[in-house]
């Protein structure tokens, strides 16, 4: 009978020491799919990087950045220009209109 009973205290041991590999296990399991989620997100932060690297080598093809700030100083001088250009039209209309008018006038 006491054989018996060593049985009972190894088999209840053996349970325990099971249990306990099982809750690691699970534990384990968790934290390898945190990882896997967080390998995922990083997939797509380097996919994201590699598209806008791509995006940058054909802009450096097409222009470089201080070709396209010199582009950009061009186009508000031009912009200054056309403000100017009009405004000095409409002065000049105005005059022509006062012109006329003094001409009828007379």
């Amino acid at each position: 009978m006491s054989e018996n009973n060593g049985w009972d205290t190894y088999s209840k041991l053996v349970l325990q020491q099971l249990e306990t590999l099982s809750t690691g296990i699970e534990g384990l399991r968790f934290e390898l799919q945190n990882v896997k989620d967080q390998l995922t997100e990083l997939k797509v932060k380097e996919d994201r990087v590699q598209d806008i690297k791509a995006w940058k080598e054909k802009m450096d093809d097409i222009a470089s950045p201080p070709q396209l700030k010199q582009a950009l100083e061009e186009i508000e001088e031009l912009k200054e220009f056309k403000t100017k250009s009009i405004t000095a039209f409409m002065v000049i209309q105005a005059l022509m209109a006062v012109a006329v008018a003094i001409t009828n006038m007379l």
